[in-house]
């Protein structure tokens, strides 16, 4: 029997490695691209974070959101309600499966701070959405559910703001139509929607709108809708261009249904008196479908807390931008920040921000530098590739591109004025005005341009332009912004993607995009260089 060879042992530093072990390697040495598995980019072994933030992943984060995940589904609607949704709804089963392997690529490579308050972003998002999807199969009548619970639920476009049925929130549910079978399951799985957007594609749609609004289509054509709702509001989406899928909703939803179109260019005060009385009409439509009345107190109530919300806000964005302490990446803090603006108050948000701001103060009053690898500070523009929403965690990791903030963040930088009734719904209307990939992408080249105020703002000196190849008004202004990145002398890398169809624009080509303007341009090397090519095709 041949001897071991013992003469490696004895060149060990066992210094490092106990300080290793304890307290996990240094950014240079981690090679976190080791661990990944060809195709499916899943772990061959957990990561090692160092003894202390091992565990707290392992209890604080991997134990606790498994248990509430099962208690959410009982506290909603129980388990067999939820098994019936996932035989019955493909969407279901193929996002809720994921959710863990969704926080690890959220949070690779995170410490202390970080890793702790951006899982409380994502245990936000993970409890809101089964809040949704529970209520749907609860009021379900393809699943035979309760008809009561059907005839008070309202359904809306995920662009349609949950805020507009604050009024009647005592008496009615309200659940977007598509925030979780479309918008989360981008993120959480992004297979699920190519299966959508062939769908519809196969009755004649061209392939040429907006792949986000083909996806929503594409759930009714393959009959992947649960039909939870009496009467539906619904809106232009982001864009004109989303006109010929919501024809198509319309027709597979056949109920009572009211179009609340968001206005192209809000800032004309015709405008806004327009749209003022579009979301009184709106709340007419309701009354008369749910036989409820207007409740003043209790709009106020909601919007105030909402306020509470967005004062928040404030203050995180204040870290972010004036100090190195700011303890939330990049994906954590943009998916919460739309998912929580859009759909409007709730408890959920209201606890995890007050565990965020524990956090936060900490890191401030400790004077930790929660992004240690900075090298470069990133402000992300445009609409971006949700099914590669983790792209800046692994930016970070590679390059030290630290993603501060998100054009999608800042949609929504107001409070609501709730001292009458006509400061109420001016400011309503604004918000209302402001959805997803409306201001700051179609909203006129004002608002376009504020990208140059909010770089200055959060101290950045690098765009990540998303350049959403289908996106015609975007690209429409393509040219005018590399114009004024030449004349400002702004280091932008440009970002093409398909919003959910990672079929387009592969996540590795994005990835080549990033690395090559970093050799070629930036002149810089990287982080750590097991990131810079892996094969995640098949993964979720």
């Amino acid at each position: 029997m041949k001897k071991p060879d013992l003469s490696k042992l004895k060149n060990l530093d066992y210094k490092k490695l106990a300080r290793d072990f304890v307290y996990g390697k240094p950014a240079e040495e981690r090679r976190l691209g080791d661990l990944y598995q060809d195709k499916t980019g899943l772990y061959k072994h957990r990561e090692w974070r160092g003894i202390k933030d091992t565990m707290a992943y392992f209890n604080k984060i991997w134990l606790y959101n498994y248990g509430m995940m099962v208690a959410d589904i009982m506290k909603y609607g129980g388990p067999i309600v939820f098994a019936k949704g996932v035989w019955r709804y493909r969407w279901l089963g193929q996002t809720y499966l994921p959710v863990m392997h969704w926080f690890d690529r959220g949070l690779e490579g995170t410490r202390g701070g970080v890793m702790l308050a951006s899982a409380w972003h994502y245990r936000g998002m993970v409890n809101t959405t089964i809040k949704q999807f529970m209520t749907m199969l609860v009021a379900d009548q393809n699943l035979g559910g309760d008809k009561k619970k059907h005839d008070h639920t309202v359904a809306h476009d995920e662009t349609v703001w949950g805020g507009i049925f604050y009024p009647y929130r005592d008496h009615l549910d309200n659940v977007p139509l598509q925030m979780v079978p479309y918008f989360v399951t981008c993120h959480v799985n992004n297979h699920v929607v190519l299966n959508y957007i062939d769908a519809v594609q196969s009755i004649g749609l061209p392939g040429d709108p907006c792949p986000m609004c083909q996806a929503e289509a594409g759930l009714f054509v393959a009959d992947d809708m649960p039909d939870y709702y009496k009467a539906v509001l619904t809106s232009n989406e982001a864009c004109d261009g989303s006109v010929a899928s919501s024809v198509i909703q319309d027709w597979m939803i056949n109920k009572p249904l009211h179009a609340m179109p968001q206005p192209m260019q809000f800032d004309d005060p015709l405008v806004q008196k327009h749209c003022q009385k579009e979301i009184e009409e709106a709340w007419q439509f309701v009354e008369d479908q749910y036989g409820i009345k207007f409740n003043w107190d209790t709009l106020v109530k909601n919007l105030e807390e909402q306020n509470k919300l967005q004062e928040f806000e404030w203050e995180k964005w204040d870290v972010a931008a004036n100090t190195n302490h700011y303890p939330i990446n990049g994906v954590a803090q943009a998916l919460y920040r739309i998912y929580q603006s859009q759909y409007g108050n709730s408890p959920i948000w209201h606890e995890v921000d007050g565990h965020v701001r524990k956090i936060m103060e900490k890191c401030v009053e400790q004077k930790i530098d929660t992004f240690p690898l900075t090298r470069h500070r990133v402000i992300a523009w445009s609409c971006a590739p949700l099914y590669y929403s983790n792209w800046c965690t692994w930016a970070y990791n590679c390059w030290g591109l630290n993603t501060v903030i998100n054009m999608d963040s800042l949609m929504f930088d107001m409070t609501i004025r709730t001292d009458s009734y006509e400061h109420t719904l001016e400011d309503m209307s604004t918000y209302h005005e402001w959805a997803p990939m409306r201001r700051m992408a179609v909203g006129g080249m004002h608002h376009i341009f504020e990208l140059w105020d909010y770089m200055e703002k959060f101290n950045c000196d690098m765009v990540m332009m998303y350049d959403q190849l289908a996106c015609k008004g975007m690209q429409g202004v393509h040219g005018l912004f590399e114009d004024e990145f030449r004349a400002r002398n702004i280091h932008a890398i440009w970002m093409p993607h398909a919003l959910p169809d990672k079929r387009v624009v592969p996540r590795a080509e994005i990835r080549k995009i990033v690395n090559d303007y970093m050799f070629t341009v930036m002149q810089e090397e990287p982080i750590d260089p097991s990131l810079l090519e892996f094969d995640d095709s098949d993964s979720w």
